[in-house]
């Protein structure tokens, strides 16, 4: 199975599961529900680990207070391609690679149990390859965004968190030696999923 592929799968699996009527009294339910994301404080790490089947990696830790979440992050995409995610994209003619080591910071705050909304600012540094010529430029971007995911705890301290991500930014493009011009698209929207775990807690 292809790395994006299963990453739209373990979505499909997530939201099934979360929109099932269980029974509480069941072992089932109870093993994903034992926990839950109103503590008063926690600290979690976590990674949008299909990176990890691209030859990349990434890695975040987040610092919860009672509903309000912040955390910083850093990614390298390894030969994950991100163009076929924008919005009015040029992806049968270049493929955009996170070619150096991003980072970014994200201010969330959960609206329902275990519902996160964020918000967060990232630096980008792209590496821009024209498929016919094999020519690679570089681009810089800081991506605004937000996104929303849920965390589904398997057990006391591990989670899944499925959601959505909507990337804005500046416009602007680049000339390659044989006259192609490329333009970086100004939004995204990308599905991720994450698996982390918690490794500190208080409760409320």
């Amino acid at each position: 199975m292809a790395p994006r592929q299963f990453v739209f799968l373990a979505l499909i699996l997530s939201s099934h599961a979360l929109s099932q009527t269980a029974d509480s009294s069941t072992s089932l339910w109870k093993l994903f529900s034992q926990n839950k994301s109103q503590v008063r404080e926690a600290i979690e790490i976590e990674s949008l680990f299909p990176m990890f089947f691209y030859g990349g990696y990434h890695l975040g830790i987040g610092y919860r207070f009672s509903e309000f979440r912040l955390r910083a992050s850093v990614i390298k995409g390894g030969t994950y391609d991100v163009e076929p995610n924008g919005l009015n994209n040029s992806k049968e003619l270049f493929h955009r690679l996170y070619a150096k080591l991003g980072y970014g910071i994200f201010f969330g705050m959960n609206v329902l149990e275990n519902w996160e909304l964020y918000t967060y600012i990232e630096r980008h540094t792209f590496g821009i390859e024209q498929i016919a010529t094999f020519e690679n430029r570089t681009m810089y971007s800081t991506d605004f965004g937000a996104g929303t995911s849920y965390q589904v705890f398997v057990g006391r301290w591990f989670y899944l968190q499925p959601g959505f991500h909507l990337y804005i930014r500046s416009s602007q493009s680049i000339v390659f030696t044989n006259g192609k011009e490329y333009s970086l698209p100004r939004m995204d929207i990308s599905p991720v999923i994450r698996a982390g775990i918690r490794i500190w807690q208080v409760q409320e």
